[in-house]
């Protein structure tokens, strides 16, 4: 998969990790990523997929937190939780939300299986043991979608490894290493301007 890369990126990490300021920085990551996908979304079905995609988001953000500790690279441990959201996408038909093609699923999964089984994580199951012991809130599914999918926001080809789009706009594979100097007043949500 292709994704960004910068020391917001970098930032949130070591947010997310303290106590405290870690709750207020996975809220503003959880908010955040709904808006992102909810934009990608079909108007119409916006505000009726945004209590799925909150709960959802915020389980993802120990997803995230556990691939870290178990020493997975920032950027792997990101791509992780960004596959377990596209399987999501895929299982109700949301195809206009996806970041790969339907077609690539097998091969995104395979790049993780170890970890995703250690989890119980499948594309049919996509939070495996993350998901919160209440379940998160259903939203309707558009399963006709499935039959002529359209993924406008999809980039495929990406699957064989985790490519990273520094600001700079150079791509790398594998991510780039954390700068020393990261501060997390850097992370969505610590800095009062950005709450």
């Amino acid at each position: 998969m292709k994704i960004r890369q910068n020391v917001r990126h970098w930032a949130s990490k070591k947010a997310l990790e303290l106590p405290v300021v870690g709750d207020v920085v996975n809220d503003k990551l959880v908010d955040m990523h709904t808006d992102i996908f909810l934009e990608r979304a079909d108007e119409d079905h916006r505000e009726e997929r945004r209590e799925h995609l909150d709960a959802f988001f915020d389980a993802t953000m120990d997803t995230y937190l556990t691939a870290l500790q178990e020493g997975a690279p920032e950027a792997e441990a990101r791509e992780i939780t960004h596959v377990q959201a596209n399987f999501d996408f895929y299982n109700h038909g949301w195809t206009e939300m996806m970041e790969f093609p339907g077609d690539e699923l097998d091969e995104h999964y395979e790049r993780y299986e170890t970890f995703f089984e250690r989890h119980g994580i499948t594309i049919a199951d996509p939070l495996g043991e993350f998901e919160p012991a209440g379940g998160i809130p259903d939203a309707p599914s558009t399963p006709e979608k499935l039959d002529d999918p359209e993924h406008p926001y999809a980039e495929g080809g990406f699957a064989d490894d985790v490519y990273v789009e520094g600001d700079d706009g150079e791509l790398r594979v594998g991510g780039q290493e954390e700068p020393a100097d990261v501060s997390v007043d850097n992370a969505p949500g610590v800095d009062e301007d950005d709450a």
